[in-house]
């Protein structure tokens, strides 16, 4: 096939030379140069990470474990008809489930598309379910325009499925097969199939907190997300994602003086720039919710960072790795804020390298908030030795101008030793 051929082209092009020529669309371009800062090489295979009762016991607490007899009602028949595979991914792009024809599922086996193994973008390049949830929206991903060349004879379409409480990407539900997707329609399936999930995690969703409490989404979000009584939700202003964070962590209150000295890097910000933010963020929260003298909120709130800093004190550091989505208001130039996001995730990476365990140290690694994360990813190929791992870790030593990390042929490294986790006690 023409276009096929041009593909190849164009993804020799891009791995000898670095550009992207004509035709590449855009979306794909995006994720070629993702894929080559990530170190991923076109040879690259995906590694599997969980098996057997560790995969099982994954999967029976994911949250769309409850939908899969839903997801194959909806796409079971389509994928045996086709000869094509259904597959279900979580936020990091590893695999969960991947069933179908038996014939396609023997030829995926052999490129690793099989359950438990990572197939994020970060891992092995350009792929349907790995860069939907990467940039979180559908995607379809034609022969050729796979990053990896194994990948290559393939054609997949993916849809990201979203919390319906946090608005989060729980996975994605993926199609992949032969040339018979290679159809706009495959793509609207399947994003089709996420929504009808969604909607249906939505009648399963649990009660809100009782009373008048506040329930804040705040890790991982530009903009925070307030559920208030009644279902009510509230996606804040940045600004005001920071004064109810701080007022959230303040009960007790805080004076004018005290919240300005929290929020505003530059001093000579003017005082009346701060009671006009807080006049605006009344009104959208009612006159009842945000009291002054000193500015505190009525009602009792629950944050999502605080079941984080929970489990770390309790030394539930899986727990704690689950609960995190991403940095606190990551864009944030708060200096409260900012002091909070990064001791918070100082602790759980650092709690993370002292546990050593490779499956927890890879999510953080292949997330986008670890991808230069240097010290992890010393962890990670410390722990599990893998050619990934220590093409990725060379990388950054080259990019960071850092020593290389020294390796014994044939034995793993020590895991790092005498690390001591920050304290989550001295919160701002």
């Amino acid at each position: 096939m023409e276009r096929a051929r041009v593909l190849r082209r164009a993804h020799e092009t891009f791995t000898r030379a670095g550009t992207v020529p004509r035709p590449v669309r855009p979306v794909v371009a995006d994720s070629w140069r993702r894929s080559a800062r990530a170190g991923v090489g076109p040879d690259r295979t995906a590694d599997i990470e969980l098996a057997d009762a560790d995969l099982n016991a994954y999967r029976a607490e994911h949250p769309l474990s409850r939908m899969m007899p839903l997801i194959r009602e909806l796409v079971g028949t389509f994928a045996d008809d086709g000869g094509h595979l259904l597959a279900v991914c979580d936020a990091h792009g590893r695999l969960l489930w991947v069933e179908g024809c038996p014939a396609t599922r023997r030829a995926a086996d052999s490129m690793n598309f099989v359950p438990g193994a990572r197939w994020s973008e970060s891992a092995v390049g350009t792929n349907a379910p790995g860069t939907a949830v990467t940039v979180d929206r559908p995607v379809q991903v034609f022969t050729a325009e796979h990053f990896c060349h194994r990948v290559q004879p393939w054609t997949c379409a993916a849809a990201p499925v979203h919390d319906p409480r946090t608005g989060r990407v729980l996975g994605a539900v993926d199609i992949t097969g032969g040339n018979g997707l290679a159809h706009p329609h495959s793509l609207g399936f399947v994003q089709a199939v996420a929504r009808a999930v969604e909607s249906q995690l939505a009648l399963l969703e649990p009660p809100s907190p009782g009373g008048g409490t506040l329930e804040l989404t705040a890790l991982g979000r530009e903009e925070a997300l307030l559920r208030a009584g009644g279902g009510r939700r509230l996606r804040l202003s940045r600004r005001h994602s920071e004064i109810v964070l701080l007022l959230a962590r303040h009960p007790e209150g805080l004076s004018g003086d005290e919240l300005a000295c929290a929020l505003y890097p530059d001093e000579t910000v003017p005082p009346v720039t701060l009671r006009a933010e807080l006049a605006r963020l009344r009104r959208v929260l009612g006159p009842d919710v945000l009291a002054s003298r000193p500015y505190r909120l009525t009602a009792p709130v629950v944050c999502d960072l605080e079941l984080v800093e929970r489990r770390l004190e309790t030394g539930a550091v899986a727990a704690a790795a689950a609960a995190y989505r991403g940095p606190l208001l990551p864009s944030s130039q708060a200096p409260a804020v900012a002091r909070l996001r990064h001791r918070v995730a100082d602790a759980l990476r650092t709690a993370l390298i002292i546990r050593g365990d490779p499956d927890l140290l890879a999510d953080w690694a292949h997330a986008p908030w670890g991808e230069d994360d240097l010290e992890v990813w010393r962890a990670l190929a410390a722990v599990r030795p893998s050619a990934p791992a220590r093409a990725r870790l060379a990388a950054l030593e080259r990019e960071l101008g850092a020593p290389p990390t020294p390796f014994s042929p044939g034995a793993r490294s020590q895991r790092p030793r005498n690390v001591v986790a920050p304290s989550l006690r001295d919160q701002s």
